[in-house]
């Protein structure tokens, strides 16, 4: 029954997707692809001014259930938060997030979004005000 809970959960995600969009002028963006699957995931980030806290996360792209569904679930999960902890966000994070078995290429789908953060984390900042400080 909890399995059947949880793919309901994923496919409500993939159907009605939290947080999709960009947005206009990211302070942070990294985009990851899986050509095993087709999945295509960009994740945006907006800080507050005092660049310590995530005011804005959204995910654009296109994919499988999988990836689309770990996505939407791991922007929920950036919302609002510090940027410290947002960075110590893990795989074993996001995989936990969707609470059902994975073969080793649905693993690749569902961390989609999760590399895309990570490149977005480790990109220079987009914004003129953040290339300048």
């Amino acid at each position: 029954m909890a399995y059947d809970m949880y793919q309901e959960r994923i496919l409500q995600h993939y159907r009605t997707p939290q947080n999709f969009g960009q947005i206009d002028h990211p302070d942070y963006s990294g985009e990851e692809s899986n050509p095993l699957c087709g999945d295509h995931i960009r994740i945006d980030l907006k800080l507050d001014p005092g660049h310590s806290k995530v005011i804005e996360v959204k995910f654009s792209g296109d994919g499988c259930a999988i990836s689309m569904a770990s996505a939407s679930m791991l922007t929920q999960k950036l919302a609002g938060q510090p940027l410290a902890t947002v960075e110590k966000v893990s795989r074993d994070d996001v995989l936990q997030m969707l609470s059902i078995p994975l073969s080793p290429v649905r693993v690749k789908c569902a961390l989609t979004g999760f590399t895309a953060l990570g490149r977005a984390l480790h990109a220079e900042p987009q914004t003129a005000e953040h290339a300048q400080g």
